[in-house]
């Protein structure tokens, strides 16, 4: 179902499917460590152990949701790599849109938000090489909430998620939303590997937390700040009350 939409021959190609996995990023690390071809996307159709940041883990029920990552495998040095979930998750919102209609915005700097609730999130992990610095590969994995009912989410995030179906009051065709979802982030690929296109714009225009007031935890200290702008390394700028 996902084949027929993939917009290029060698996408097609480079794209892996599997029914179950423990998490589509470890697959693609175990695929990078043999060899795994720059642009690799593996799609699961159930997580039995996805993971959001910071070790938290993600719920990925079978026939529910799009369990996605891609390899890549650019020569940049790794500093550049931090702009790529930016970049990624303006393509989710061009994928979602193109495939449902629908354009949601991004909670800075990794979630994707619609209707006021949590509808996808991007997990960016990176190898690098200790003796040289060297950067080895970069995945990049996406959980999208696309057919679940209120009764699938478990209940400490049920007043926080949202799905497609949820926000649109029907059920979306999974196939053509994933390959939405992959033709777009092959072309912000090729936009990311020399800084062009306007997904810095984008970024800004779409990212719901400016202009609001916003948590700063570092360690166990936590504080207030007004969200002002994002910077061209998708920095968000903050004021604080002094």
């Amino acid at each position: 179902t996902i084949l027929p939409h993939i917009r290029g021959e060698a996408q097609r190609e480079r794209l892996v499917c599997l029914d179950s996995v423990d998490s589509t990023n470890n697959y693609a690390k175990a695929l990078a460590v043999n060899g795994g071809a720059d642009g690799t996307a593996i799609v699961a159709d159930e997580q039995t152990g996805g993971r959001g940041r910071l070790g938290r883990s993600f719920l990925s029920p079978k026939g529910k949701g799009i369990y996605l990552t891609l390899l890549y495998r650019p020569d940049i040095p790794p500093a550049r790599a931090v702009t790529l979930t930016a970049y990624a998750a303006v393509a989710v919102c061009d994928g979602i849109e193109a495939a449902a209609g629908v354009r949601p915005g991004v909670k800075w700097t990794n979630d994707i938000v619609l209707g006021g609730r949590k509808l996808s999130g991007i997990l960016t992990e990176m190898s690098v090489e200790g003796e040289t610095g060297a950067l080895q590969y970069i995945i990049a994995g996406i959980g999208l909430n696309v057919n679940h009912a209120p009764e699938d989410f478990p209940p400490e995030v049920r007043d926080m998620a949202t799905s497609l179906a949820m926000q649109l009051g029907h059920p979306v065709a999974r196939g053509r939303l994933c390959a939405c979802v992959i033709n777009a982030l092959e072309d912000m690929y090729a936009a990311w590997l020399t800084g062009g296109g306007d997904y810095w714009e984008r970024y800004r225009e779409g990212c719901l937390t400016l202009g609001r007031t916003v948590r700063l935890i570092r360690g166990t200290r936590t504080e207030e700040a007004f969200a002002e702008d994002i910077d061209r390394d998708f920095g968000l700028i903050v004021r604080h009350p002094d």
